[in-house]
Protein backbone atom coordinates (compact mmCIF):
# COMPACT_ATOMS: atom_id res chain seq x y z
CA UNK A 1 0.00 0.00 0.00
CA UNK A 2 3.27 2.19 0.34
CA UNK A 3 3.20 2.16 -3.29
CA UNK A 4 -0.12 3.66 -3.96
CA UNK A 5 0.46 6.30 -1.55
CA UNK A 6 3.34 7.41 -3.41
CA UNK A 7 1.45 6.82 -6.76
CA UNK A 8 -0.94 9.05 -5.14
CA UNK A 9 1.06 11.80 -4.19
CA UNK A 10 2.42 12.01 -8.49
CA UNK A 11 5.52 10.06 -7.19
CA UNK A 12 6.92 8.46 -10.63
CA UNK A 13 7.74 4.65 -10.60
CA UNK A 14 11.65 4.96 -10.84
CA UNK A 15 11.33 6.59 -7.79
CA UNK A 16 9.47 4.88 -6.07
CA UNK A 17 11.45 1.68 -7.01
CA UNK A 18 14.04 3.25 -5.41
CA UNK A 19 12.46 4.25 -2.14
CA UNK A 20 10.79 0.60 -1.45
CA UNK A 21 13.89 -1.07 -2.63
CA UNK A 22 12.29 -2.93 -5.52
CA UNK A 23 12.83 -3.50 -9.15
CA UNK A 24 11.57 -1.07 -11.45
CA UNK A 25 9.61 -3.41 -13.42
CA UNK A 26 7.67 -4.37 -10.30
CA UNK A 27 6.93 -0.57 -9.92
CA UNK A 28 6.04 -0.25 -13.59
CA UNK A 29 3.34 -3.23 -13.14
CA UNK A 30 2.04 -1.80 -9.67
CA UNK A 31 1.73 1.65 -11.11
CA UNK A 32 -0.24 0.37 -14.12
CA UNK A 33 -2.65 -1.32 -11.62
CA UNK A 34 -3.09 0.96 -9.66
CA UNK A 35 -4.19 3.50 -12.57
CA UNK A 36 -6.76 0.60 -13.65
CA UNK A 37 -8.04 -0.17 -10.29
CA UNK A 38 -6.76 2.21 -8.00
CA UNK A 39 -5.46 1.06 -4.44
CA UNK A 40 -7.36 -1.76 -3.92
CA UNK A 41 -5.62 -3.63 -7.10
CA UNK A 42 -2.28 -2.92 -5.02
CA UNK A 43 -3.91 -5.67 -2.55
CA UNK A 44 -2.28 -9.14 -1.78
CA UNK A 45 -3.87 -11.78 -3.51
CA UNK A 46 -2.18 -14.37 -0.77
CA UNK A 47 0.78 -16.86 -1.43
CA UNK A 48 1.13 -18.09 -5.56
CA UNK A 49 1.63 -21.48 -6.30
CA UNK A 50 -1.01 -24.45 -5.74
CA UNK A 51 -2.42 -25.59 -3.01
CA UNK A 52 -2.16 -28.02 -0.80
CA UNK A 53 -3.61 -31.67 -2.09
CA UNK A 54 -3.91 -32.89 1.47
CA UNK A 55 -7.12 -31.33 3.44
CA UNK A 56 -6.14 -30.13 6.80
CA UNK A 57 -7.72 -33.39 8.49
CA UNK A 58 -5.08 -35.51 6.35
CA UNK A 59 -2.29 -33.20 7.31
CA UNK A 60 -3.12 -34.18 10.56
CA UNK A 61 -3.02 -37.72 9.86
CA UNK A 62 0.24 -37.65 7.76
CA UNK A 63 1.90 -36.25 11.00
CA UNK A 64 0.56 -38.77 13.68
CA UNK A 65 1.67 -41.60 10.58
CA UNK A 66 5.43 -39.23 10.72
CA UNK A 67 5.20 -39.59 14.55
CA UNK A 68 5.07 -43.26 14.52
CA UNK A 69 8.07 -44.15 12.43
CA UNK A 70 9.13 -45.61 9.62
CA UNK A 71 9.56 -48.68 10.88
CA UNK A 72 5.57 -49.03 11.46
CA UNK A 73 5.30 -48.39 7.82
CA UNK A 74 7.43 -51.38 6.91
CA UNK A 75 10.15 -49.60 6.54
CA UNK A 76 12.32 -51.61 8.82
CA UNK A 77 16.01 -51.48 7.75
CA UNK A 78 16.71 -47.57 10.02
CA UNK A 79 14.25 -45.05 11.60
CA UNK A 80 14.40 -42.60 9.46
CA UNK A 81 12.14 -40.32 7.56
CA UNK A 82 13.91 -39.27 3.62
CA UNK A 83 11.32 -37.94 1.49
CA UNK A 84 10.80 -40.38 -0.70
CA UNK A 85 9.55 -42.20 1.77
CA UNK A 86 7.29 -40.05 2.63
CA UNK A 87 5.82 -39.42 -0.93
CA UNK A 88 5.40 -43.19 -1.24
CA UNK A 89 3.55 -42.94 2.52
CA UNK A 90 1.18 -40.07 1.48
CA UNK A 91 0.72 -42.21 -1.93
CA UNK A 92 -0.02 -45.37 -0.15
CA UNK A 93 -2.27 -43.87 2.58
CA UNK A 94 -4.16 -40.77 0.68
CA UNK A 95 -3.23 -41.96 -2.91
CA UNK A 96 -2.28 -38.77 -3.67
CA UNK A 97 0.82 -38.06 -5.95
CA UNK A 98 3.70 -36.17 -4.36
CA UNK A 99 7.12 -35.57 -5.93
CA UNK A 100 9.99 -35.79 -3.56
CA UNK A 101 10.43 -32.34 -3.54
CA UNK A 102 6.77 -31.98 -2.31
CA UNK A 103 7.28 -34.20 0.09
CA UNK A 104 10.13 -32.35 1.89
CA UNK A 105 8.53 -28.28 1.58
CA UNK A 106 5.09 -30.65 3.25
CA UNK A 107 7.12 -32.52 5.71
CA UNK A 108 9.05 -28.79 6.47
CA UNK A 109 5.32 -27.41 7.29
CA UNK A 110 4.51 -30.02 9.71
CA UNK A 111 7.60 -29.83 11.17
CA UNK A 112 9.50 -32.56 9.90
CA UNK A 113 13.08 -32.64 8.37
CA UNK A 114 14.10 -35.01 5.98
CA UNK A 115 16.90 -37.03 6.67
CA UNK A 116 19.87 -38.79 4.47
CA UNK A 117 19.74 -42.61 6.15
CA UNK A 118 23.10 -43.96 6.53
CA UNK A 119 24.39 -46.71 3.82
CA UNK A 120 25.07 -49.27 6.00
CA UNK A 121 23.97 -52.64 6.37
CA UNK A 122 22.07 -53.43 9.53
CA UNK A 123 24.62 -56.54 10.02
CA UNK A 124 27.65 -54.67 10.14
CA UNK A 125 30.06 -55.80 12.46
CA UNK A 126 32.17 -52.40 13.69
CA UNK A 127 34.81 -55.32 15.45
CA UNK A 128 35.14 -57.04 12.30
CA UNK A 129 35.70 -53.70 10.60
CA UNK A 130 38.49 -51.99 12.93
CA UNK A 131 40.30 -55.34 12.78
CA UNK A 132 40.45 -55.57 8.99
CA UNK A 133 41.33 -52.12 9.07
CA UNK A 134 44.12 -52.45 10.92
CA UNK A 135 45.54 -55.72 10.10
CA UNK A 136 44.28 -56.01 6.43
CA UNK A 137 44.26 -52.71 4.93
CA UNK A 138 47.96 -51.91 6.25
CA UNK A 139 49.44 -54.53 3.96
CA UNK A 140 47.25 -53.92 0.73
CA UNK A 141 47.57 -49.98 0.61
CA UNK A 142 49.56 -48.32 -1.86
CA UNK A 143 52.09 -45.93 -0.55
CA UNK A 144 51.36 -42.69 -1.79
CA UNK A 145 53.38 -39.79 -3.62
CA UNK A 146 56.99 -38.86 -2.24
CA UNK A 147 56.64 -34.95 -1.19
CA UNK A 148 59.58 -34.04 -3.64
CA UNK A 149 58.98 -31.47 -6.49
CA UNK A 150 55.97 -31.99 -8.14
CA UNK A 151 53.84 -29.77 -10.74
CA UNK A 152 50.42 -28.44 -11.95
CA UNK A 153 51.11 -29.43 -15.75
CA UNK A 154 50.02 -32.72 -16.71
CA UNK A 155 52.24 -33.15 -19.07
CA UNK A 156 55.60 -32.03 -17.77
CA UNK A 157 57.16 -32.89 -14.75
CA UNK A 158 58.69 -30.59 -12.58
CA UNK A 159 62.04 -30.00 -13.20
CA UNK A 160 64.60 -31.13 -9.99
CA UNK A 161 66.53 -28.04 -10.28
CA UNK A 162 63.35 -25.54 -10.40
CA UNK A 163 63.81 -23.27 -13.64
CA UNK A 164 66.44 -23.94 -16.36
CA UNK A 165 69.27 -20.62 -16.23
CA UNK A 166 68.38 -20.07 -20.44
CA UNK A 167 64.90 -20.25 -19.59
CA UNK A 168 63.24 -17.01 -21.89
CA UNK A 169 63.03 -14.36 -18.67
CA UNK A 170 65.43 -15.64 -16.41
CA UNK A 171 67.77 -12.82 -16.67
CA UNK A 172 64.88 -10.76 -15.98
CA UNK A 173 64.89 -8.25 -12.53
CA UNK A 174 62.91 -10.79 -9.45
CA UNK A 175 59.22 -9.52 -8.72
CA UNK A 176 58.46 -6.50 -6.99
CA UNK A 177 57.18 -7.68 -3.61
Amino acid sequence: MQAAELFEQKIKPPETARRLRVSRKSTYEWHRLWRNGGAEALVSRGPSGSRCRLSPRCLEKLAAYLDEGPAAHGWVEDQVWTAARVATLIGRKFHVSYSVSGATRLMHRLGFSPQVPARRVAERDERAVEVWKEATWAEVKEPGRSAGATSASRTRRASPDGRPKDAPGADAAPPRS
